[in-house]
């Protein structure tokens, strides 16, 4: 009702509104996740990469598929929006945008913690590796998962508005 009353706004503008918002979100992951999954696609082709150890190698492919895997799913409500395009479906794509984002945005993490552990594995040793790769897991976790969720259940506005009557 808040959103509503203070927005003034139809469903479709609030659809409008939320895609634009997605979008924009999307935006700043999809360059990152683009930039670090072409990073890692040449890895294997560094000299340095041969002495990389089995369980490292490993690793690194659970990086690369995870980096892989986060840029697909950031780049879908792309091809989600642009095959439902004028189908009169926003509300889908707005959903299956925001499902796509979230799992984008963990699988990133992912990937982002596999590439702290290959970097300092080989900059100071495994141990250093394992250390920093639960460090930035946890710096993730936090920031990017248990925060929002505690804000989410805790402020002003914590019951979930997304139906609400249609301004007369």
């Amino acid at each position: 009702m808040w959103n509503w009353e203070a927005r003034g706004e139809t469903e479709a503008q609030r659809l409008d509104r939320n895609w634009n918002s997605l979008v924009q979100e999307a935006r700043i992951v999809q360059t990152g996740v683009q930039l670090l999954t072409g990073f890692l696609l040449i890895l294997p082709f560094q000299s340095r990469f041969d002495a990389l150890s089995d369980p490292m190698r490993g690793l690194y492919l659970v990086t690369v598929t995870a980096s892989i895997v986060a840029t697909v799913f950031l780049v879908a409500p792309v091809s989600t929006h642009r095959l439902l395009f004028r189908r009169r479906r926003l509300d889908e794509v707005v959903r299956a945008a925001h499902t796509f984002d979230l799992v984008g945005v963990v699988l990133l993490g992912v990937a982002l913690t596999g590439v702290a552990v290959l970097i300092f594995a080989v900059v100071l040793g495994n141990t250093a590796g394992v250390i920093a790769g639960c460090c930035f897991a946890a710096l993730f976790t936090l920031v990017w998962g248990i925060y929002p969720w505690y804000r989410r259940g805790h402020g002003p506005e914590s019951e979930d508005r997304s139906e609400y009557p249609e301004p007369q």
